[in-house]
Protein backbone atom coordinates (compact mmCIF):
# COMPACT_ATOMS: atom_id res chain seq x y z
CA UNK A 1 0.00 0.00 0.00
CA UNK A 2 1.78 3.34 -0.71
CA UNK A 3 0.38 7.02 0.67
CA UNK A 4 -2.18 7.64 -1.87
CA UNK A 5 -4.17 3.95 -0.94
CA UNK A 6 -3.57 4.78 2.70
CA UNK A 7 -4.70 8.21 2.55
CA UNK A 8 -8.28 6.91 0.72
CA UNK A 9 -8.48 4.47 3.58
CA UNK A 10 -8.11 6.29 6.56
CA UNK A 11 -10.91 6.57 9.16
CA UNK A 12 -10.41 10.30 9.74
CA UNK A 13 -12.47 10.50 6.19
CA UNK A 14 -15.55 9.47 8.42
CA UNK A 15 -14.73 12.22 10.82
CA UNK A 16 -14.25 14.61 8.05
CA UNK A 17 -17.52 13.84 6.37
CA UNK A 18 -19.39 14.17 9.79
CA UNK A 19 -18.17 17.98 9.62
CA UNK A 20 -19.06 18.34 6.27
CA UNK A 21 -15.59 17.64 4.35
CA UNK A 22 -13.14 19.15 7.28
CA UNK A 23 -12.61 22.04 9.02
CA UNK A 24 -11.17 24.08 6.08
CA UNK A 25 -8.69 27.55 6.03
CA UNK A 26 -9.41 30.42 8.32
CA UNK A 27 -11.66 28.21 10.74
CA UNK A 28 -10.87 27.24 14.30
CA UNK A 29 -11.30 23.79 15.46
CA UNK A 30 -11.57 22.08 18.97
CA UNK A 31 -10.87 19.11 20.78
CA UNK A 32 -12.20 18.85 24.45
CA UNK A 33 -12.36 16.65 27.48
CA UNK A 34 -11.26 15.78 30.56
CA UNK A 35 -7.66 15.07 31.29
CA UNK A 36 -6.59 11.62 29.93
CA UNK A 37 -8.85 10.41 27.67
CA UNK A 38 -7.20 11.14 24.45
CA UNK A 39 -6.62 14.77 23.19
CA UNK A 40 -3.19 14.99 22.30
CA UNK A 41 -3.67 11.38 20.58
CA UNK A 42 -6.74 12.90 18.87
CA UNK A 43 -4.66 15.73 17.63
CA UNK A 44 -1.99 13.91 16.37
CA UNK A 45 -3.59 11.45 14.33
CA UNK A 46 -5.31 14.72 12.78
CA UNK A 47 -1.73 16.01 12.07
CA UNK A 48 -0.54 12.82 10.82
CA UNK A 49 -3.15 12.30 8.33
CA UNK A 50 -2.51 15.53 7.27
CA UNK A 51 1.40 14.93 6.91
CA UNK A 52 -0.11 11.91 4.92
CA UNK A 53 -2.02 13.93 2.29
CA UNK A 54 1.25 15.80 1.79
CA UNK A 55 0.75 19.02 3.99
CA UNK A 56 2.80 21.11 6.27
CA UNK A 57 2.05 21.25 9.93
CA UNK A 58 3.18 23.01 13.02
CA UNK A 59 2.55 21.26 15.99
CA UNK A 60 2.84 24.05 19.38
CA UNK A 61 2.84 22.33 22.88
CA UNK A 62 2.20 24.38 25.41
CA UNK A 63 2.51 21.44 28.19
CA UNK A 64 6.30 22.16 28.09
CA UNK A 65 7.34 18.48 27.28
CA UNK A 66 8.42 18.65 23.74
CA UNK A 67 9.26 15.08 23.77
CA UNK A 68 6.24 13.92 25.04
CA UNK A 69 4.66 15.17 21.79
CA UNK A 70 7.41 13.73 19.38
CA UNK A 71 6.64 10.05 21.17
CA UNK A 72 2.79 9.91 20.46
CA UNK A 73 3.98 11.03 16.57
CA UNK A 74 6.00 7.86 16.84
CA UNK A 75 3.68 6.05 18.40
CA UNK A 76 0.69 7.15 16.16
CA UNK A 77 2.70 6.02 13.32
CA UNK A 78 3.19 2.67 14.52
CA UNK A 79 0.09 1.98 14.92
CA UNK A 80 -0.59 2.36 11.18
CA UNK A 81 2.01 0.56 9.82
CA UNK A 82 1.29 -2.14 11.74
CA UNK A 83 -2.54 -1.86 10.63
CA UNK A 84 -1.90 -1.48 6.82
CA UNK A 85 1.28 -2.87 4.83
CA UNK A 86 3.01 0.95 4.08
CA UNK A 87 5.64 0.52 1.17
CA UNK A 88 9.06 1.59 2.23
CA UNK A 89 7.19 2.35 5.96
CA UNK A 90 11.15 4.25 7.61
CA UNK A 91 11.64 6.15 4.47
CA UNK A 92 8.02 7.57 4.44
CA UNK A 93 8.52 8.47 8.40
CA UNK A 94 11.22 10.15 7.49
CA UNK A 95 9.98 11.90 4.17
CA UNK A 96 6.76 13.54 6.53
CA UNK A 97 9.03 14.73 9.93
CA UNK A 98 10.25 17.32 7.60
CA UNK A 99 6.87 18.19 6.77
CA UNK A 100 6.46 18.83 10.93
CA UNK A 101 7.83 21.05 12.93
CA UNK A 102 7.22 20.89 17.08
CA UNK A 103 7.57 24.25 18.46
CA UNK A 104 6.96 25.04 22.62
CA UNK A 105 5.54 27.83 24.77
CA UNK A 106 4.67 28.67 27.61
CA UNK A 107 0.87 30.56 27.77
CA UNK A 108 1.76 31.81 31.31
CA UNK A 109 4.90 33.82 29.89
CA UNK A 110 4.79 34.42 26.41
CA UNK A 111 1.80 36.45 25.29
CA UNK A 112 -0.15 35.01 22.61
CA UNK A 113 0.81 38.13 20.19
CA UNK A 114 4.41 36.64 20.22
CA UNK A 115 3.17 33.51 19.72
CA UNK A 116 1.51 34.45 16.51
CA UNK A 117 4.45 36.64 15.58
CA UNK A 118 6.65 33.50 16.11
CA UNK A 119 4.40 31.11 13.76
CA UNK A 120 4.12 33.75 11.15
CA UNK A 121 7.76 34.52 10.97
CA UNK A 122 8.43 30.76 10.47
CA UNK A 123 5.59 30.62 7.58
CA UNK A 124 6.18 34.10 6.02
CA UNK A 125 9.59 34.31 6.30
CA UNK A 126 11.34 30.42 6.80
CA UNK A 127 10.02 29.02 4.10
CA UNK A 128 7.76 26.30 6.02
CA UNK A 129 4.23 26.68 4.00
CA UNK A 130 2.32 25.44 6.99
CA UNK A 131 -1.24 23.97 6.18
CA UNK A 132 -2.72 23.58 10.00
CA UNK A 133 -1.57 24.49 13.25
CA UNK A 134 -2.08 22.66 16.53
CA UNK A 135 -2.36 24.35 19.99
CA UNK A 136 -1.66 21.21 22.99
CA UNK A 137 -2.54 22.03 25.94
CA UNK A 138 -3.61 25.95 25.55
CA UNK A 139 -5.90 27.08 28.26
CA UNK A 140 -8.21 28.02 26.33
CA UNK A 141 -11.28 28.00 29.00
CA UNK A 142 -9.22 30.27 31.15
CA UNK A 143 -7.84 32.66 28.16
CA UNK A 144 -9.22 35.82 27.03
CA UNK A 145 -11.78 35.94 24.10
CA UNK A 146 -9.59 38.62 22.92
CA UNK A 147 -6.78 36.30 22.49
CA UNK A 148 -9.21 33.28 20.58
CA UNK A 149 -10.34 35.99 18.38
CA UNK A 150 -6.55 37.43 17.66
CA UNK A 151 -5.74 33.25 17.10
CA UNK A 152 -9.03 33.09 14.38
CA UNK A 153 -7.67 36.57 12.97
CA UNK A 154 -4.13 35.13 12.43
CA UNK A 155 -5.80 31.74 10.69
CA UNK A 156 -7.77 33.99 8.07
CA UNK A 157 -4.84 36.34 7.32
CA UNK A 158 -2.71 32.95 6.62
CA UNK A 159 -5.09 30.66 5.11
CA UNK A 160 -3.93 27.88 7.66
CA UNK A 161 -6.24 25.59 9.90
CA UNK A 162 -6.36 25.79 13.89
CA UNK A 163 -7.08 23.01 16.03
CA UNK A 164 -7.42 23.05 19.87
CA UNK A 165 -6.86 20.17 22.33
CA UNK A 166 -7.94 21.49 25.41
CA UNK A 167 -9.16 20.40 28.87
CA UNK A 168 -10.69 22.39 31.69
CA UNK A 169 -8.69 23.93 34.39
CA UNK A 170 -11.31 25.41 36.80
CA UNK A 171 -12.30 23.18 39.59
CA UNK A 172 -16.33 24.33 39.28
CA UNK A 173 -16.69 22.63 35.47
CA UNK A 174 -20.09 21.10 34.31
CA UNK A 175 -20.01 18.86 31.55
CA UNK A 176 -22.81 17.96 29.38
CA UNK A 177 -23.79 14.93 28.11
CA UNK A 178 -20.80 14.98 24.96
CA UNK A 179 -18.22 16.05 27.62
CA UNK A 180 -18.45 19.54 26.86
CA UNK A 181 -17.53 21.72 29.87
CA UNK A 182 -19.77 24.67 30.67
CA UNK A 183 -16.97 27.35 30.58
CA UNK A 184 -16.41 26.42 26.88
CA UNK A 185 -19.55 27.87 25.77
CA UNK A 186 -18.98 31.67 25.77
CA UNK A 187 -15.74 31.09 22.82
CA UNK A 188 -18.67 29.31 20.29
CA UNK A 189 -18.85 32.62 18.29
CA UNK A 190 -15.40 31.67 17.59
CA UNK A 191 -15.10 28.06 16.98
CA UNK A 192 -15.96 26.59 13.50
CA UNK A 193 -15.69 22.84 14.76
CA UNK A 194 -16.46 21.58 18.47
CA UNK A 195 -15.65 17.76 19.11
CA UNK A 196 -15.48 16.35 22.28
CA UNK A 197 -14.26 13.07 23.59
CA UNK A 198 -15.49 11.48 26.45
CA UNK A 199 -14.77 7.67 27.74
CA UNK A 200 -17.09 5.46 28.09
CA UNK A 201 -16.41 3.01 30.56
CA UNK A 202 -19.30 0.48 29.78
CA UNK A 203 -17.69 -0.02 26.29
CA UNK A 204 -14.54 0.47 27.32
CA UNK A 205 -13.94 2.64 24.24
CA UNK A 206 -14.31 7.14 23.48
CA UNK A 207 -16.85 8.60 22.64
CA UNK A 208 -16.25 11.22 19.84
CA UNK A 209 -18.76 13.49 19.21
CA UNK A 210 -19.18 16.47 16.64
CA UNK A 211 -20.98 18.91 18.81
CA UNK A 212 -20.68 22.06 16.35
CA UNK A 213 -19.79 22.01 12.79
CA UNK A 214 -19.04 25.41 11.01
CA UNK A 215 -19.90 27.46 13.59
CA UNK A 216 -23.54 25.66 13.87
CA UNK A 217 -25.04 23.41 16.99
CA UNK A 218 -25.13 19.74 15.18
CA UNK A 219 -29.25 18.59 15.58
CA UNK A 220 -27.73 15.19 15.77
CA UNK A 221 -24.11 14.62 16.73
CA UNK A 222 -22.62 12.49 14.68
CA UNK A 223 -20.30 9.92 17.07
CA UNK A 224 -17.36 8.09 16.54
CA UNK A 225 -16.03 5.55 18.79
CA UNK A 226 -12.44 5.65 19.59
CA UNK A 227 -10.26 2.81 20.59
CA UNK A 228 -8.68 3.92 24.03
CA UNK A 229 -5.23 2.68 23.30
CA UNK A 230 -4.66 3.65 19.78
CA UNK A 231 -7.47 6.79 19.56
CA UNK A 232 -7.99 4.72 15.97
CA UNK A 233 -11.48 5.03 14.73
CA UNK A 234 -13.38 1.82 15.81
CA UNK A 235 -17.42 1.99 14.81
CA UNK A 236 -19.19 5.24 13.71
CA UNK A 237 -22.98 5.82 13.38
Amino acid sequence: MDLKQLNSVSPLRVFEDSINGGLGKGNLGVIVSKKGVGKTACLVHIATDKLFKGEHVIHVSFSGNVEHVINWYKEVYREIVDNNSLDDANEVYEQILSNRVVMNFSQEQVAIEKVLASLEALISHGAFSADAVLFDGFKLTIASEDDIAKIKEFAKRMNIEVWFAVSPVRPDVVFDEYGVPNTLEKYFPLIDVLVALKFNEKADKVNMTVVRAHGENVPKPAKVALNPKTMLIAEHN
